[in-house]
């Protein structure tokens, strides 16, 4: 793809899942990463820098960090994210709600605003929201994550919005929306596999290199029209 090798990628939550596979991603292509996460990432390819995405002060000294050693953003792809254990709607605890709105909602904000700002003062940039297939277009099952899927519906929305701002500076904005993908993330839940796979028609999981592709798509010159757009990458789960 066009538009990777020789320029700079910053990738949030890189220590593990969709965000270490896109951070490898990127490198492979050619890329100068930058990995973004609480911890380093094992074996990862990228600089580190470490960051709580939920704290401003946090995100924009990791920003920084990584325009003091490059002098410059291209891409970010914003894949920090947590699910909260299942709990039906009227037993979450607020502090639960609350850390998952924070990483996933407000994280994913600081973080656009942040990469966003010499993005624009550049007049170029590229960046990629993970949101979910649970933000709109399905409601998990047969688990409860009610701020799961609120946090990746605001998700979209945010990305349009950005998208809507500054495509005429130059940035654009976009979202990729992956089904059950195989993570770490899914892991602690191996009861459940078979019936989630059963409910996906390719009746597989994503791999992770297959998110990362279709984020490296979304980075490239070729899909430089795509503004604003949520990618529904899904296996074909919300068709039923």
């Amino acid at each position: 793809m066009h538009g990777i090798a020789g320029t700079v990628a910053v990738v949030t939550g890189a220590a593990g899942g969709i965000g270490r596979a896109t951070s490898d991603w990127l490198s492979g292509n050619g890329a100068r990463v930058f990995d973004l996460d609480v911890r380093p990432p094992a074996g990862g390819r990228g600089a580190f820098a470490e960051v709580d995405v939920r704290d401003a002060a946090s995100v924009s000294a990791a920003v920084q960090q990584v325009l003091d050693q490059a002098g410059r953003i291209d891409h970010a792809v914003v894949a920090a994210g947590v699910a909260e254990e299942p709990t039906p709607a009227e037993d979450m605890a607020a502090d639960v709600w609350d850390r998952t709105i924070g990483i996933n909602l407000t994280g994913a904000f600081l973080t656009c605003q942040a990469v966003g700002r010499p993005m624009l003062a550049a007049g170029r940039g590229r960046i990629v929201t993970i949101a979910s297939m649970s933000g709109n277009h399905v409601v998990n099952t047969p688990q409860r994550q009610v701020a799961y899927n609120a946090s990746k519906a605001a998700v979209v929305a945010m990305t349009k919005s950005l998208a809507y701002e500054w495509a005429g500076r130059g940035v654009r904005v976009n979202a990729l929306s992956p089904g059950y993908v195989d993570t770490p993330l899914l892991s602690s839940k191996p009861g459940m596999h078979e019936l989630w796979k059963h409910a996906t028609p390719v009746k597989r999981f994503a791999a992770p290199a297959e998110v990362a592709a279709a984020i490296g798509y979304l980075l490239s010159d070729e899909a430089a029209f795509y503004c604003g757009a949520e990618l529904l990458m899904d296996g074909g789960y919300s068709l039923a």
